[in-house]
């Protein structure tokens, strides 16, 4: 006949396993798992006197990752006109210093206050974070936060640029934000679009805008699951290859976040909080989000074009700036 101590141990092995069986059925599945790096939040046992109202007020995703690398301090001494962040990677020293060094200059206009920030996650490797630690202390435009770097992961990035610009840089005019290989054409997004001259819009969001819908093949980069979104339509949204926005949109962006369920496609996460926020993106055909073979006239008519290596970006920089005089 069994013992006491092993019917116990023998009730306290089939509780354990009810429980976990328990969980694993009721807790919601979702395709981010193993992609998407989410803080992990506790059960919380509702009240009594709970109320719709404190439901919705609730963070659907806090947003809860700390600064690893920052700089706080950035825009305490100027009030930027222009602030641009630059989705990057680890490995992408060479493409960052091309942009210091040509279009995101920031003393390229003597007269009108532009700041350049790099936003990178955490890397798995830490000789990359150790070597990204030194790049910042050394140019000081590099923003970090402790979520892992990864493609899937590219809205909390974005997010985290909309939170510095709302917490660190509120008075700034305009934001753009942009990855590291694109080439921007400083002279047409300051003078044409942006008029520094005029009065600084609000609400205001552009770039290249796209009207489509959610593609649902697996093999495809851009594949969206029913299950994340089952609509058929996305709401217009602009390519995350560049796109401005009047500094007052960062903060209504991030704070939209905070209850808007996460999508790792970050432009059209993006155009979600847009559609929650009543602000309907302007199409402006200057934002090219593919590659262009260069020719001056072409690149003088454009705002930015795609897939440009950190040597053309020299070339065409140079080029540009060495014939201003010449006429097309």
């Amino acid at each position: 006949m069994p013992s006491k101590v092993s019917c116990l141990y023998l009730l306290t092995v089939v509780c354990w396993a009810s429980a976990l069986w328990y969980l694993s059925i009721s807790r919601p599945t979702s395709t981010y798992v193993g992609q998407m790096s989410l803080p992990i939040r506790k059960t919380v046992k509702p009240h009594k006197n709970i109320t719709f109202t404190n439901i919705h007020t609730r963070p659907l995703n806090p947003h809860a990752f700390e600064f690893v690398i920052n700089e706080p301090k950035k825009c305490e001494s100027v009030t930027p006109f222009l602030v641009i962040l630059i989705s990057t990677t680890h490995k992408e020293f060479d493409a960052r210093q091309a942009i210091r060094e040509t279009w995101g200059d920031e003393s390229t206009f003597t007269d009108i206050p532009i700041l350049t920030i790099f936003l990178l996650g955490r890397n798995t490797d830490d000789v990359l974070n150790q070597m990204v630690e030194q790049e910042s202390q050394i140019f000081h435009d590099i923003v970090v936060e402790n979520f892992i770097d990864s493609y899937h992961n590219l809205t909390l990035k974005t997010m985290m640029g909309m939170r510095w610009v709302a917490t660190f840089c509120p008075k700034a005019q305009y934001v753009m934000k942009t990855d590291s290989d694109i080439f921007v054409n400083m002279d047409n997004l300051i003078y044409k679009l942006l008029k520094p001259n005029t009065k600084p819009r609000r609400r205001y969001f552009t770039g290249y805008v796209i009207n489509g819908g959610p593609i649902r093949d697996m093999r495809s980069k851009w594949y969206m699951s029913r299950d994340l979104y089952p609509d058929s339509k996305y709401p217009p949204f602009c390519s995350g290859t560049g796109y401005v926005f009047s500094a007052d949109v960062a903060e209504l962006i991030y704070k939209t976040s905070l209850h808007t369920r996460l999508l790792h496609l970050e432009d059209v996460y993006v155009g979600l909080c847009l559609r929650k926020l009543g602000i309907h993106p302007y199409q402006n055909s200057g934002f090219n989000h593919w590659k262009m073979a260069y020719s001056l006239c072409r690149y003088r008519r454009v705002i930015t074009v795609h897939q440009i290596s950190p040597e053309e970006m020299h070339r065409i920089w140079n080029d540009m700036s060495s014939k201003k005089h010449l006429r097309c």
